[in-house]
């Protein structure tokens, strides 16, 4: 009988030899499903450490100059012994931990200790509220808490008989996560872990909505995120740095699971405020190979001059995730590193579902192609209708007959009416809007929640942001519309602009007529507005707020606001 390794490990090493052949990948690919699999015992245990002893598979460098390595044999002993440690003080199988660190080494050992027991991680910012810190609690049914030392004062009022761990210092009626370092550095599993097991509970970010609860298993992410690797160009013995913050799913796809079922070093670069320049730097001396960031960050990284760092980067593939990237922002580093930036698209529900795998052709504002694994198809959210005409919109959804593919979460956790909207039609939902043209190239168009009509024209904020940034002044966009009294709504920007550059009724104007020039007449930019952008924690854009704000001022001119016709 084939073992759990055996079967992962197959799976892996074919999409690594196929990794610039997409065709043959996704023609001949089929997901691993093992009856029993840990990623801590089966994968990191068994080929990482074994295999790879010296290799670092995690470095932490600080802003301050601090530089700290961990190869693969230190950190399954030291995740070994906190397993031991937490079982002995009432953590175990199906106990639901919720992890509130940054991005310290103790993140990574919690992660690899919570699988090997058979724990139930529920990632958590540091940055949440009190409020929030109770909801965590309750609806995640939460037996445990593992968070700083400086957090732990503010689960005095989170009520609940849960164990608590704090690391980084001492606090009363804590137990003191430094302890243990004295456990035995071995670790038995009491059983061995079966692969539909849950391991995670996310809480979404919530653009639209307040948080769902998304349940995944043994497999859902360790084994799923092999399409995640397969897009990023992930190699053994790369170095790997991903720009996430703690607690949200883009860091246990891009700082967790896809490196490390690669073999690749994961890499983090800790800072107060991000500085592009310092970032850069990093790149460079941590000789970093592949690199991911977030639309923000890139919009930061080319207000630098890039080409002064060209020939002294390592890097060989860089890919954008967590919004749409602007063509701009790709155009702009493609011509001063000589690399493109390759989009891909994934949730918190899925691994990357669909994206510009390497060695492939990349289209202006396509983020690629359905990912080995996944099926997609496009389908009329009015009509239950596919939408295979080239060019037709429809929503992405992921197929799930005959087969899920196996990076695809369980469900939204105590949520029956949500769960059955969301994989209606033996379909996995996103929610999100795109077209495909006939190459099989997917093009994002933007929320389901977020387009809008203006004169009875669909109209996508991305499309008209990703014009708006390529104005020299402008850093960031959205979109949202403005209610008007003849065309019963109109695109209305609120722009952020770029560092040094002040808001004026001239360069309200400028950016209109830049606009104007630059759009169809049907899709005109009416209403501009300067102010900051509200956002989740995890830094997604809040449409809705926006929006909301909108509607609230009907029939009124908002202060501040520009308008077309002011400019004639």
């Amino acid at each position: 009988m084939t073992t759990p390794t055996a079967q992962f490990r197959a799976a892996r090493d074919f999409l690594l030899a196929h990794r610039t052949d997409y065709e043959t990948a996704c023609a001949k690919f089929s997901w691993p499903r093992p009856a029993t699999f840990n990623f801590a015992v089966d994968w990191f245990d068994a080929v990482l450490a074994a295999e790879h002893p010296d290799r670092l598979a995690l470095r932490l460098i600080e802003e301050d100059g601090r530089d700290a390595g961990y190869t693969f044999a230190e950190m399954s002993q030291r995740s070994a012994r906190l397993a031991g440690w937490l079982r002995g003080h009432g953590v175990g199988r199906g106990t639901r931990v919720l992890v509130l660190l940054g991005n310290q080494v103790e993140l990574w050992e919690t992660t690899l200790a919570a699988i090997r027991l058979g724990a139930v991680m529920i990632p958590a910012t540091t940055l949440l509220a009190d409020a929030d810190l109770r909801d965590r609690v309750e609806r995640g049914g939460v037996g445990a808490v593992i968070a700083q030392a400086g957090i732990a004062p503010r689960f005095a009022n989170v009520p609940g008989d849960y164990v608590r761990v704090a690391v980084g210092g001492d606090a009363p009626g804590w137990l003191r996560y430094a302890d243990s370092e004295q456990a035995a550095p071995v670790f038995q599993p009491d059983q061995p872990t079966n692969a539909d097991d849950p391991l995670l509970l996310y809480f979404t970010s919530g653009t639209t909505a307040l948080p769902k609860l998304v349940e995944h298993t043994q497999i859902s992410y360790p084994v799923g995120h092999l399409s995640t690797m397969y897009w990023i160009g992930l190699q053994p013995g790369d170095v790997h740095l991903n720009v996430s913050s703690p607690g949200w799913a883009k860091h246990a796809w891009s700082c967790v699971f896809a490196p490390w079922i690669a073999g690749a070093t994961i890499c983090m670069y800790n800072y107060e405020r991000f500085n592009a320049a310092a970032m850069l730097d990093t790149l460079r001396d941590a000789q970093v190979t592949t690199f991911c960031a977030p639309p923000t960050v890139w919009r930061m990284l080319i207000q630098q001059d890039l080409a002064a760092w060209r020939d002294q980067l390592s890097l060989r593939e860089l890919v954008g995730a967590g919004e749409p990237l602007n063509p701009e922002v790709i155009e702009v580093v493609r011509r001063e590193l000589g690399i493109t930036i390759r989009d891909g698209f994934g949730q918190t529900e899925t691994s990357l579902q669909i994206g510009n795998s390497p060695g492939q052709p990349v289209k202006a504002g396509s983020m690629g192609r359905p990912m080995p694994g996944f099926s997609i198809t496009l389908v009329d959210p009015a009509t239950d209708e596919v939408a295979s005409a080239p060019g037709r919109e429809g929503e992405i959804c992921v197929d799930c007959e005959p087969e899920r593919p196996v990076g695809l979460m369980v469900g939204y956790r105590g949520d029956d009416e949500r769960n059955a909207a969301a994989f209606a039609g033996g379909r996995y939902h996103t929610g999100d809007v795109a077209s495909r043209d006939e190459d099989g190239y997917v093009t994002f168009v933007g929320r389901a929640d977020d387009v809008f009509k203006a004169s009875d024209y669909r109209i996508s904020p991305f499309e008209l942001e990703s014009v708006l940034i390529e104005h020299p002044a402008v850093a960031e966009a959205a979109i949202v519309p403005a209610p008007d009294e003849v065309r019963l709504a109109v695109p209305k920007a609120y722009v952020v602009l770029v560092a040094g550059t002040e808001p004026s009724r001239e360069l309200a104007g400028d950016i209109l007529a830049f606009c104007r020039d630059n759009l169809a007449p049907y899709k005109r930019i009416r209403r501009l507005e300067f102010a900051d952008l509200p956002k989740t924690i995890s830094g997604k854009i809040r449409r809705v707020e926006l929006r909301q704000a909108e509607a609230a001022q009907a029939g009124q001119r908002p202060s501040g606001e520009y308008r077309e016709e002011d400019f004639r």
